[in-house]
Formats: structure tokens, sequence, C-alpha cells
């Protein structure tokens, strides 16, 4: 908006000088407007040209002051392309060295490879969630969309060792690979695993083929969109209504019910304590889908004896204001 203000004035100026110009040589000598325009150029412009026609003592005196009126304007013109230019440049520089900053503090973060179409959604679904992310993306005419979006990125490879490091690759929580070919997505995730042994690694996979080799590379889990998709619509024409109520509990927005999971803290007071006398379905509504145990042990509809350890993991729906009393209770 400033540069626009800017830009408004220079192009006023040079209206207003051409026009008082054009004007006054009409007026002071009596000039066709032609002639007057054209002395006026070339006064402005400092060119040096003869006069169009020999001037008078008036004549001279106002082609002294648009003389220096122009000169004044070239100098404004000159120090607001000098200051755009710096100003730029130290707001980029600054930028920059501000996003470094937050992304160097980070911890336990996810880290998109790749701000496709897939990766621009992951990031708006986990930054919704409050989720700290790092996207890696090394197409600079993404760069838009991320500053848009407002995440914090670095323009790289993500299959370099040092553009991995930057992004914190150590103290990440996760890493999704959503790089544009199965290939690279393979080379990615064996240098992440190597990197960072614990890390939690999901890649996506464009071909059915490609999966094993993924897993075997170290990927915790690959999606297959195309599979998902295939699914998601034969399963929308033979159970529509669990169709249904799954988008309600996934939608993004307009609803308050999901599915969620939450892991006990080991500082939880609900730790040692039965399903039955938690109060997650009395006091907060919640109905509990599965737990996970540490041990990796899944428990459908697990009974009300069954009691909380610290490791487990609930899977419960409710209204999302519930979940998140939960989540403070199983993790203080």
């Amino acid at each position: 908006m400033e540069h626009l203000r800017r830009l408004c004035i220079v192009f006023a100026l040079s209206a207003a000088l051409l026009g008082i110009g054009t004007v006054g040589y009409i007026l002071v000598e009596g000039w066709n407007p032609k002639d007057a325009f054209y002395m006026t150029v070339i006064t402005l412009a400092t060119v040096g040209y003869n006069e169009v026609h020999p001037l008078s003592d008036p004549g001279r005196i106002f082609t002294m002051v648009l003389l220096l009126l122009g000169v004044g304007y070239t100098f404004y013109v000159i120090g607001y392309i000098v200051r755009s230019l710096v100003e730029g440049r130290i707001l980029m520089v600054l930028g920059r060295r501000s996003l470094d900053w937050r992304i160097s503090h980070l911890k336990s973060h996810y880290i998109i490879c790749g701000y496709g179409r897939i990766g621009r959604v992951l990031s708006r679904f986990l930054i919704q969630k409050r989720l700290p992310v790092v996207i890696i993306e090394d197409n600079e005419n993404r760069i838009h969309a991320m500053q848009a979006d407002s995440v914090p990125y670095i323009l790289g490879d993500a299959r370099e060792e040092s553009i991995l490091k930057k992004a914190g690759i150590d103290r990440a929580k996760g890493l999704l690979g959503a790089l544009g070919t199965d290939a690279a997505n393979v080379m990615l995730t064996l240098l992440a695993r190597r990197m960072n042994p614990d890390l939690f690694i999901v890649t996506r996979a464009g071909r059915n083929e490609t999966k094993k080799t993924l897993l075997a590379a170290g990927s915790d889990k690959v999606i297959s969109p195309y599979d998902l998709g295939a699914r998601r619509m034969a399963h929308a024409v033979l159970r529509p209504t669990v169709i249904h109520f799954l988008e309600l509990a996934f939608a993004d927005e307009s609803t308050d019910i999901a599915i969620e999971e939450c892991p006990v803290g080991a500082g939880s007071h609900l730790v040692g304590v039965c399903l039955k006398d938690s109060g997650i379905r009395q006091d907060l509504n919640l109905i509990v889908i599965s737990l996970r145990k540490a041990s990796g042990e899944m428990r459908f509809n697990p009974s009300a004896e069954t009691c909380l350890e610290a490791g487990d993991t609930l899977v419960v729906v409710g209204e999302n204001r519930h979940l998140e009393e939960l989540d403070r209770l199983l993790n203080p």
C-alpha cells in the first residue's frame, strides 16, 4: 500500500510539472502547445538542447525555475527507487533471519517435504490442530504460496542432509514426505531415518509396488492417495452412513464432533484408574472406541474394567471441547 501511494505521487508530480511547464511557456512566451510541451520535456530532462525559440527575460526566469523543479523531482524519484530497493532487501533479509530463528527454536515439530497440493493441505490441517510445522520446498514458484499461508519454510532439496539439519530433524517429532516422485520419497526416507532413528515418518506412494520399498527404507506409514480415493468412493456407495459419520468426525470445520487419539501421560492422575471410574464417559460424554497399549496391542471397545497406564493411547469420539478437556487431564 505504501509503495502504491508513492507511485501515485511520482505520476502526479510528473503530470503536474509537465502541465505547469507547458501552460507556463504558452502564457509567458506565447508559444503553441506543441513547442511549449517539447521545451518543457527537454528542460525537465536536462538534456541541454537549444531552445525552440529565443527566450525573453521572463521566459528565462521561468525556465530556471522549471529546471530547478525538474532537478528536485529527479532527486526525489532516484531517492524513491533507492529506498524501495534498500527497504525491500532489508525486509527480505530480516524476514529470512526471523524465519530461521523460529525454525531453530522449534521442538517436537513436523517437517513437511513438498508444498504441492498434498503438502499444502497437510500443512493447513496440522496448523489448524496447533501443531508446529516446517516446510521444505525446492520450487521457488511456491514461495508466494508459503508466505501467503504464513508457514515457516526452507527453500532447498529435502534429500540434502544440510537442509534436513536446518529444518531441525534431530528435534522433530515426525516427517511427512510428499515429494513429486516415489524415488525422491525413498531417498528422503533413507536419509531421514539415518539422521533420526526415532522419527515418525509418513510418506506418499504414487504406485502400489513402491509401498514395500518405502517401508523397507524406514517409513512407518505409507499412504497412497489414489488407493484412498478409490476406496472412499467405493465406501460412499456401499456404506454411505458410515462415510457420512467419518466425514463429520474428520471435517476441518463446521462440525463439533471429532475422532481423536489421546496419549496417557505419566503425570496424569488417571494413571491406574479404570475406565468406569475415570469420568470419561460420565463427565465428558466421550466414547472410547479403542485403546492401544504401550506394547502396541490394540483393544477395541475396551471394557469398563480396563485400567489406564502411562504410555497408553485412547481413541475417543465426541465434542471438541470435551476432547480438549480429556487431553488436559491425560497430559497435565
